[in-house]
């Protein structure tokens, strides 16, 4: 494929060896057309004289076109003279293959050209020729001038029925997806659970909100939409496709969902936002404590509960509910985040300790001991948690923390930790780490000691910054430490 000019090199290349033009690019990759087109102009005073035309050699009627093979044709409609290019327009109508190129050309800097392009196109873009074309168009559409191939596009896809549009919802361009379904909304090509269905599927932000809001705007105020919901996939009740919420309430995006739950108020289930509190992402909870709040519940209680359950109910709390407990509770409930730091689930431990750093309770003592957790995700929360305590903390251990033996998430920790303390901790730490074999723990060691400036507690000209920061030095080269050996006092 030609994702670029010399990619688009390489085509000219083979293309001026008698390679046929499939061979030489993907014809469905509309970054392929763009490279060929500039590195034909590229190359264009290297290529051999007899692959290019020139107008000494066509009298009025220009003959030479009718006998160029597809390739050949393919480097005329790219010539660096306008006045070649304009004349092989009238060919390329008659190829197919080429279409993409005239395409190129309703973009051209030159007015004859360009408005000749335009006028092939016009006459060449049926509706599979559309298709086809469409994620090029649309990609040439973000260049100057690509305003006409767009519009005309629209004119012919306006009138296309639904399936015809099937390659453009599932093209892997985004740019392209978000197109087809804009019209496909305006249009009302799709049903609303169809619009549902697709905003659950499709990744692209986009087209999830263009999808949802479309298919959100057909649920009903009150109850009309509660037979609906429960009916049969597939089926219309109150005037209103069935599954719309359902497909919404089950999206794995995070944006469809809280749509979803947000309408279900309007459309009089209110209740069931009540199993979304907990939900793992912190938008959808957030809708979902509006829409309890609005149907008269407590989401602050309905947190609390399930916190401070007991048994299987304590077994099977989810990180989400202790998150949210956090979100909108008071510093009060820390009480029921303390007793979490045991739970046997990694991911409540981890919501425990950023729920406490939330409501700004934090005992350092306590906090401490998770540093030695297994799992990463409960270190990086006590770690954040204890930054701003950095200073209090026992540097001996973190340093100990630093060697090979201790797993990577504890080293980060301890080193996270150290480099937080600042002043000749940090610079111990950062220093110990310019050799280790951890690419990434390397490069932030390498940024702590290039930025490390001593602390009021530092005296200058100290033997020990000067032993670091000379072999820091040797590893990351004199002018690296220049400002840091200055302000430490080695001035010279």
């Amino acid at each position: 494929m030609c994702e670029d000019v010399r990619d688009g090199e390489v085509a000219v290349r083979r293309l001026g060896e008698g390679a046929a033009l499939a061979d030489v690019l993907d014809a469905g990759d509309p970054m392929a057309w763009l490279g060929l087109d500039s590195g034909i102009r590229s190359w264009f005073h290297w290529l051999p004289s007899e692959l290019l035309p020139t107008l000494t050699e066509v009298d009025g009627r220009r003959p030479w076109l009718a006998d160029l093979p597809e390739a050949r044709l393919a480097l005329a409609l790219c010539h660096r003279d306008g006045r070649v290019r304009e004349a092989a327009l009238g060919q390329a109508a008659r190829c197919p293959g080429l279409w993409p190129l005239v395409v190129v050309r309703t973009a051209d800097w030159v007015p004859a050209v360009r408005d000749g392009a335009r006028e092939v196109l016009r006459a060449v873009l049926d509706l599979d020729a559309a298709v086809r074309l469409a994620p090029l168009i649309l990609l040439g559409a973000r260049r100057g001038r690509g305003v006409f191939a767009v519009d005309l596009l629209d004119e012919v896809l306006r009138r296309a029925p639904r399936e015809r549009l099937g390659p453009l919802f599932t093209d892997a361009d985004r740019g392209v997806r978000r197109y087809a379904y804009r019209l496909a909304v305006a249009e009302g090509l799709l049903s609303p659970a169809e619009l549902a269905r697709a905003a659950a599927r499709d990744t692209d932000p986009v087209v999830q909100n263009v999808c949802a809001e479309a298919a959100l705007a057909a649920v009903p105020e009150g109850d009309a939409m509660g037979d609906a919901v429960g009916g049969v996939a597939g089926g219309v009740a109150g005037g209103v496709d069935v599954g719309v919420l359902d497909a919404l309430l089950c999206a794995r995006g995070p944006r469809v969902r809280s749509a979803g739950v947000t309408a279900l108020r309007r459309a009089g289930q209110g209740e069931r936002a009540e199993r979304f509190l907990a939900d793992r992402s912190g938008l959808v909870r957030a809708c979902a404590r509006y829409v309890v709040r609005q149907s008269g519940g407590d989401p602050r209680a309905w947190y609390r509960q399930r916190c401070a359950g007991a048994g299987d109910q304590a077994l099977s709390l989810s990180p989400g509910a202790v998150a949210g407990l956090a979100e909108c509770g008071m510093r009060t409930d820390a009480e029921l985040l303390w007793p979490l730091l045991g739970h046997p689930a990694p991911g409540v431990r981890a919501r425990a300790v950023a729920g406490l750093r939330t409501l700004d309770v934090t005992d350092v003592r306590r906090l401490r001991a998770l540093l030695d957790d297994p799992e990463p995700g409960v270190v990086r929360e006590v770690t954040s948690a204890l930054l701003p305590f950095a200073r209090s903390l026992d540097t001996d251990r973190l340093a100990e923390r630093l060697g090979d033996g201790s797993a990577r998430h504890a080293r980060v920790a301890a080193f996270r930790l150290l480099d937080a303390h600042g002043g000749v901790v940090r610079l111990r730490a950062a220093v110990a780490l310019l050799d280790d074999p951890d690419v990434r723990l390397r490069a932030r060691a390498a940024h702590s000691v290039r930025g490390w400036t001593p602390t009021p507690g530092v005296p200058q000209g100290s033997a020990e910054v000067g032993e670091l920061l000379g072999r820091a030095q040797r590893l990351l080269g004199e002018s690296a430490l220049r400002m840091p050996m200055w302000e430490a006092g080695f001035r010279g």
